[in-house]
């Protein structure tokens, strides 16, 4: 065969090969771009997130500290606190007696503070209706979500509302109606004040953080607490935060 003859077989395939080794390299460079697209998407979906987070709980921590300034503000003016621990650390000791006798004096030093109490509770529930009612709008939902007050009101209660439960709940059963013994009164008065106790930190954080602190400082769950409190407090307390 005649050399020439194989001449431009041999320019066709010199071409070629520049042709796919360009379209390869094409290829490659394409497929490093999408990769790069994806990834840079990624990212900023990633710092949105970020920023995002930071920012609901910064809304999240300024508003919980106007609701602890807010009530606050109203609690400074009582001693609820104080007379609150000697209540259920009297309860505690005089329960803690199975002589009557050493228990009676107990029982006596017990009652002027119980009485205070009862007034507080009054006075509290009293004072705190002269806030405007979004800002004692409590929200259902288990964790806090900053606005959630002002977007979905239809899932919230009035404050207000509830300490009226909790005042009137505390006088009725310090009234002891129904003539229980001295020990099951001063078992659901403490049941009436750490319900009184979780619905403030209800108010202050969320319905979560507050079961957890009653679980932390008083060794109760929320459940046992809202089971020993008086009949009628427990279904107005119901009627009111599960509605």
């Amino acid at each position: 065969m005649d050399r020439t003859a194989l001449q431009p077989f041999k320019l066709m395939n010199n071409a070629v090969i520049p042709t796919v080794r360009a379209d390869a390299d094409l290829t490659h460079w394409v497929n490093l771009e999408s990769a790069s697209t994806v990834d840079n998407r990624l990212m900023d979906f990633f710092f949105l997130a970020f920023f995002a987070t930071i920012g609901v709980y910064a809304a999240k921590t300024a508003e919980q500290r106007q609701r602890i300034a807010l009530l606050g503000s109203y609690l400074q003016k009582f001693q609820l606190e104080k007379h609150m621990e000697q209540l259920i650390d009297g309860y505690l000791r005089a329960l803690g007696e199975n002589d009557p006798q050493r228990s009676a004096p107990i029982w006596s030093n017990l009652e002027s503070i119980e009485a205070a109490v009862r007034e507080e509770l009054a006075r509290l529930a009293d004072d705190l209706h002269e806030v405007w009612g979004e800002r004692t709008r409590v929200s259902r939902w288990p964790v806090a979500v900053p606005f959630a007050n002002r977007l979905f009101p239809a899932s919230t209660f009035d404050l207000r509302t509830l300490l009226k439960v909790h005042a009137k709940g505390f006088d009725t059963t310090l009234r002891n109606d129904d003539q229980v013994v001295r020990r099951d009164q001063a078992f659901r008065l403490t049941a009436e004040l750490m319900l009184f106790q979780h619905s403030c930190h209800w108010f202050c954080r969320s319905r979560t953080v507050a079961s957890a602190r009653l679980m932390a400082r008083h060794k109760t769950a929320y459940d046992q607490v809202l089971a020993a409190v008086s009949p009628e407090t427990r279904r107005d307390y119901l009627d009111l935060v599960q509605a």
